[in-house]
């Protein structure tokens, strides 16, 4: 019979150097087998909601934070009783995610969870339960002296008590809650009160309350640093024009009704996209990025096109890679998935990250222009309004035509008026007669 130990899985670097993360909610309990990959825990960065694979095979041996929890990269968050075997085999990962470990972090990234090693692994005997303090485990493990419970973390945390100051006075030296009242001179709180209320949701006002607060973290918070860094760095100009899009809506019920677009889902989202990463090969500089600790202006020869996307959370940007080389039909498929993904909370870091230009659609809530604010580290970024009948003048008579707005925001750090003007004529040639194209490519 192999022997077993305790293996701690510290919360590793999800990726574009986040340094913390919020436990949303545990998929396993404590005294629950695991088997390698397999999915823990729901966590909210800055950026998205992503799943925690698990970097060994064992039994949950403690889980040492709750749902509702803001965690750093490094700490503790859930300990495994493991074999020899699954050691070994977790071993690479736990590597990757340690600070003072090897640079490789593949195996930690979440969506690719730990190396899996073909050594021989023997099966493994049920448990009907499993040590439930944490504290003890981790002695075992690591020699070190317990410290707390969740529990107890969280009432210090809400009494500001740093623990490293705390003399545990429980077994084995443990923290306990008396210790940490004590320690802070305060009440001692029912014991029967809940320890990890909805960190999304906003504090319930009492009776005659005026206003209600909600901490400010996760999505929201980074999105909202973003948007400050970027209109007090990035020199903003938007620019609008106002275009006749019959011929593209015309394009649109026609392309529905093709059998090459069987079940794709086609909106006006899907042309301006492709008007747009056409209008760039012509106009390059709105597809570049200014360089502020090297002095250099980039500039990209490829299009990661994001697509901001209204999410619970806050307002969030994923991308598609290499959009340029895409057919219409697989641009819409990416672009259907993409915002699916980013309303349900499931965008992965990597979908996040990267982006070269950026559209947001604001038709889609009867909004016709606006003044949009720069995705942080991109040159320029451009608004559908809404597609509305209106008088227009063809031909020297007065019809009706659908048309709209088109807004467009750059840094005139990278682009000139002439550059965006340039662009945003492309942009709205094509959507006014879509057989422009034509003449660009």
């Amino acid at each position: 019979m192999s022997a077993t130990m305790i293996k701690e899985f510290k919360l590793p670097d999800l990726g574009e150097g986040l340094t913390e993360s919020e436990i949303l909610s545990w998929k396993v309990a404590v005294g629950d087998t695991v088997s390698l990959n397999q999915v823990i825990a729901e966590v909210e960065t800055a950026k998205a909601v992503v799943e925690l694979p698990s970097p060994f095979a064992g039994v949950v041996a403690a889980l040492h934070e709750e749902p509702g929890t803001v965690v750093e990269v490094g700490k503790p968050i859930v300990s495994f009783e493991v074999d020899d075997a699954g050691a070994a085999r977790g071993a690479e990962a736990t590597d990757a995610e340690s600070p003072a470990g090897p640079a490789k972090r593949e195996p930690n990234l979440v969506g690719y969870g730990a190396v899996v090693e073909h050594s021989g692994r023997p099966a493994r005997r049920a448990r009907a339960a499993a040590p439930a303090v944490a504290p003890r485990a981790v002695e075992t493990a690591v020699g070190e002296r317990p410290r707390s419970t969740p529990p107890v973390r969280k009432l210090a945390r809400d009494l500001g008590v740093d623990l490293e100051r705390v003399t545990g006075t429980g077994p084995q030296g443990l923290i306990t809650r008396e210790d940490v009242q004590n320690f802070a001179g305060a009440p001692a709180p029912d014991a029967q009160a809940p320890t990890a209320p909805d960190a999304q949701a906003p504090t319930a006002p009492a009776a005659g309350d005026r206003e209600t607060r909600t901490p400010v973290k996760g999505v929201r918070k980074f999105s909202a640093a973003a948007m400050v860094q970027s209109a007090f760095t990035a020199p903003h100009v938007t620019e609008f024009l106002t275009v006749d899009v019959t011929p593209t809506m015309e394009l649109l019920a026609r392309l529905k009704s093709n059998r090459a677009f069987d079940g794709v889902k086609l909106t006006p989202l899907t042309i301006a996209a492709k008007a747009v990463l056409i209008a760039l090969r012509n106009n390059p500089t709105l597809n570049t990025h200014w360089d502020d600790e090297k002095q250099e202006i980039v500039q990209y020869h490829y299009v990661n096109l994001g697509i901001a996307a209204a999410t619970p959370r806050g307002l969030t940007v994923p991308n598609i890679k290499d959009a340029e080389q895409l057919p219409l039909r697989e641009l819409a498929v990416q672009l259907s998935e993409l915002t699916d993904t980013a309303r349900a909370g499931k965008t992965s870091p990597a979908d996040l990250s990267g982006g070269t230009i950026s559209i947001t659609n604001i038709g889609v809530f009867g909004i016709d222009a606006g003044t949009p604010i720069l995705n942080p580290g991109e040159a320029a970024i451009v608004a559908l309004g809404a597609v509305r009948k209106a008088p227009w003048v063809v031909d020297d008579e007065l019809v009706v035509r659908q048309v709209m707005s088109l807004s467009l925001s750059f840094d005139h750090r990278l682009v000139d008026g002439e550059q965006g003007s340039r662009f945003l004529a492309d942009l709205g040639a094509i959507l006014s007669d879509p057989a422009m194209v034509l003449t660009m490519v």
